[in-house]
């Protein structure tokens, strides 16, 4: 079995804890307008590798990850499409390494189908990226239902979750959205983290350089003050479910 796979990074230090292996998955359901990564959507590119060929990637900065209290991180593009294959990669980090284990997703997979890749996995980091279904749609050219789905799955079975939302100007930003997408993070009792991240254009030029029209052109990232009020809307979102 190989893996279709976009590229890698061997001293990630801001996806999950610790100094990371980040392993980044050729293929994407979602079609989100702000994507730095529009190069990783097609499903049947990128440079196919079987397992051992990434723990010999690996191998060489095992120190590090250790150290570090670290480890690998598989995202995308959206690595559940390719859940089997990293559901054996994980394993074998774990066996041979004891290496900690974080999947980044989007969510979009019916939990049954990650259920083996979820089994050997520590930590998610789950992008809950707009919490309106119509907006979601609007943003990413696919409904949410299926995301909270799997949300709610990661909480029923207790799987630890850090939460992250994408902070974009006139997209993810209102004020009832937002206190919304509180509410549902305070009905799961698995979270330990929510991470908002300002949207940021690092990632303009990939569209450029594929000839595609970037859809947010005119968008300007969040200022300080407006990631502030994002995150107490979002806290009063979680307060209020938990009364």
């Amino acid at each position: 079995m190989k893996g279709r796979i976009h590229s890698f990074d061997t001293f990630g230090t801001v996806d999950g804890p610790g100094i990371r292996f980040v392993l980044f998955m050729q293929g994407c359901a979602l079609q989100c307008k702000y994507c730095h990564n529009p190069d990783s959507w097609e499903m049947n590119t990128g440079r196919q590798m079987d397992v051992e060929e990434i723990l010999d990637e690996i191998k060489p900065y095992l120190a590090y990850y250790q150290r570090s209290g670290g480890g690998i991180t598989v995202t995308g593009g959206e690595p559940t499409l390719q859940a089997p294959f990293l559901a054996r990669l994980f394993a074998e980090c774990k066996r041979r390494w004891g290496l900690h284990t974080v999947l980044d997703t989007n969510g979009f997979c019916e939990p049954s189908h990650a259920q083996e890749l979820l089994n050997v996995t520590d930590l998610v980091l789950l992008d809950l990226k707009q919490i309106n279904s119509a907006k979601h749609v609007a943003l990413t050219a696919q409904p949410n239902d299926r995301i909270k789905r799997f949300a709610e799955h990661l909480s029923e079975i207790d799987k630890p979750v850090w939460i992250r939302h994408v902070l974009v100007p006139g997209w993810t930003d209102d004020y009832m959205d937002l206190i919304e997408l509180g509410k549902f993070i305070g009905s799961l009792r698995n979270v330990s983290k929510l991470e908002l991240l300002p949207y940021h254009r690092m990632g303009v030029y990939k569209w450029q350089q594929m000839g595609k029209v970037y859809p947010l052109e005119q968008c300007p990232t969040p200022t300080n003050q407006e990631v502030i009020r994002a995150r107490y809307m979002i806290d009063m979102g979680i307060l209020a479910n938990g009364d």
